[in-house]
């Protein structure tokens, strides 16, 4: 084992803490770590974070439904599209696509390299999501006037945030919190219980799509997954002593700087 990849293994570790310490985070370290230190190629990379994801996200939301906090019925009406889309897009949509995707100005574009940079993209808006914080007070407003329902809008969200995570890899919390809160009408710390139940179900799901199409390395990612998930329990423990707002702030400028750098080395 090198330095390398040791630095990889105490990433897995970190994966475990900014879930334990914010409740999300994790896939948008996930994927880098094993795509960059452990040089997996990125579709193995995607599915991987589906399960390094699901699983540590099950871990939480084993606690928040003892303590009530998941609305299951309303998280299943949401996820349900959503299951549905990442299952298809792990299991039928990634394996078809070419490895060479297209030609522009005379460099070729291929399917890791679109993976990566689509990656990037959403890490770069979930950075500033995290850094300038005008819309979680707005969702506290709105997320504290009772119970609502827009079932189309429901319904669209669900696919919209399923194809997401079955192309990137990612658990899309940045996108189904505010969905909860603005077409539910669902108070946030509710939101962010029944986002990660939500999260930890269709990672799973999306992963059982690609277990028939990927040769899986299942010693090194359980390997990868326990040190997740003692990640998590730490981060747990601290996140009674460290204030979650100026953390998520810090977590953001480097959710930033590690965009830009995706981006310059996928392009460059």
């Amino acid at each position: 084992m090198d330095e390398i990849q040791i630095l990889g293994y105490a990433g897995a570790l970190a994966i475990g803490l900014v879930l334990g310490l914010m409740g999300s985070g994790g896939s948008l370290m996930a994927v880098p770590i094993l795509t960059y230190l452990f040089h997996i190629s990125p579709v193995t990379t995607t599915a991987y974070s589906l399960f390094v994801v699901g699983t540590s996200a099950s871990i939480g939301s084993f606690d928040n439904l003892k303590r009530g906090l998941i609305d299951l019925r309303l998280a299943l009406i949401f996820a349900f599209p959503a299951f549905i889309t990442v299952y298809g897009v792990r299991r039928f949509v990634m394996p078809i696509l070419p490895e060479e995707l297209f030609r522009w100005g005379g460099h070729v574009v291929s399917k890791d390299m679109a993976i990566m940079v689509f990656f990037a993209l959403l890490l770069l808006v979930a950075s500033l999501a995290m850094i300038y914080k005008p819309i979680p007070s707005r969702l506290r407003i709105i997320g504290s006037a009772g119970y609502g329902c827009n079932y189309p809008l429901l319904f669209v969200e669900g696919i919209l945030v399923g194809a997401i995570t079955g192309f990137v890899g990612i658990g899309g919390g940045f996108l189904i919190i505010p969905a909860l809160v603005f077409l539910l009408k669902m108070p946030m710390k509710e939101a962010i219980a029944t986002s990660l139940f939500i999260i930890a179900l269709k990672s799973l799901i999306g992963f059982l799509g690609d277990v028939g199409n990927l040769e899986i390395n299942w010693f090194f990612l359980l390997s990868f997954t326990v040190l997740s998930i003692l990640g998590i329990v730490l981060g747990s423990y601290f996140s009674a002593y460290i204030k979650g707002e100026k953390l998520k702030q810090s977590f953001g400028w480097f959710a930033f700087v590690m965009s830009l750098f995706i981006l310059y080395k996928e392009l460059s």
